[in-house]
């Protein structure tokens, strides 16, 4: 699932390309959408909060309005010149959302989730997550919030805490092994163990250099393969140890998500595997790998 390093490089594109531009063209291919009509609609900004895409509507005489988008698994927007020639092929492709001005077209394809509510309303949609990592103004406000918000459950795991956008918005499982792993901490360290403030700036720092790269990267090497510590590396040796990078599940029985980590340079609680070396991901060639498998 794309994290808050990629949705910010989205939004900032598509501000780019849509924002003080009017609509000619808008549709909102959601089954609660259909017959709503954006089109003559000025787009005022967009921007992210966390994992999700806000893009505002003026108020030109009509009720300001937000359409909120979240990419969840699959989900991409492109942006290509305005024309339908410049369309990418139809071909197994969900377009969920158009936003065509005269000079560019933004296309949504396999959102995992589209709303639209007037822009005072916002707070409907985002009210409920915790402070957003990737704000200018997180270090000196929303780091002491969601410091508050992550040690109300001090017994829960540190890497199922830092998952939790309740508690604080932008950080996925990727993100989080890799915080983890460059703070020597287990993801299943009771989260009242961990500096807090601390992990936070390390997630902070590494997702904010994610921006900037097309290949998001916490090794400093933005190629595929070479630019994670532990996140989708199980079987393989660590980059730091030699040890063998092991994932299992973390999180309460209903959120489980995957957590890649090293049992020598993260020493602490962790799930049991009877020390067998595992296999990377998606290295069987008899079955292509359809997601993290979890470790027993």
């Amino acid at each position: 699932m794309p994290e808050g390093d990629t949705v910010l490089r989205t939004a900032r594109r598509l501000d780019a390309a849509l924002a003080g531009r009017t609509l000619v063209r808008a549709e909102l291919r959601w089954p609660t959408l259909g017959d709503v009509d954006l089109a003559g609609r000025t787009v005022s900004q967009v921007t992210a909060y966390g994992k999700q895409i806000l893009t505002r509507f003026a108020d030109d005489g009509r009720t300001s309005l937000t359409l909120r988008s979240h990419l969840r698994m699959e989900g991409q927007w492109s942006i290509v010149p305005a024309g339908p020639q410049h369309w990418p092929a139809a071909g197994g492709v969900r377009v969920r959302a158009v936003l065509a001005n005269l000079e560019w077209t933004a296309i949504g394809t396999w959102l995992g989730l589209l709303d639209l509510v007037p822009t005072d309303d916002e707070s409907s949609l985002i009210g409920h997550l915790g402070p957003d990592i990737m704000v200018d103004a997180f270090p000196s406000s929303g780091r002491a919030e969601a410091v508050v918000r992550l040690l109300r459950r001090p017994d829960r795991t540190v890497g199922s805490a830092l998952l939790d956008q309740t508690n604080v918005a932008g950080i996925g499982t990727m993100y989080m092994a890799e915080t983890l792993f460059l703070q020597g901490i287990s993801p299943w360290t009771p989260v009242a163990e961990v500096d807090v403030p601390a992990a936070l700036d390390v997630a902070r720092k590494l997702l904010l250099r994610g921006v900037t790269t097309a290949v998001p990267s916490t090794t400093g090497i933005p190629r595929a393969g070479q630019n994670t510590f532990v996140h989708g590396r199980s079987g393989k040796p660590c980059r730091r140890c030699g040890a063998i990078v092991r994932v299992a599940m973390v999180g309460d029985p209903t959120k489980e998500r995957t957590a890649f980590y090293c049992p020598v340079c993260q020493p602490g609680p962790a799930p049991t595997d009877g020390g067998r070396a595992r296999r990377p991901l998606g290295s069987n060639p008899s079955r292509p790998a359809t997601g993290y498998r979890r470790d027993r």
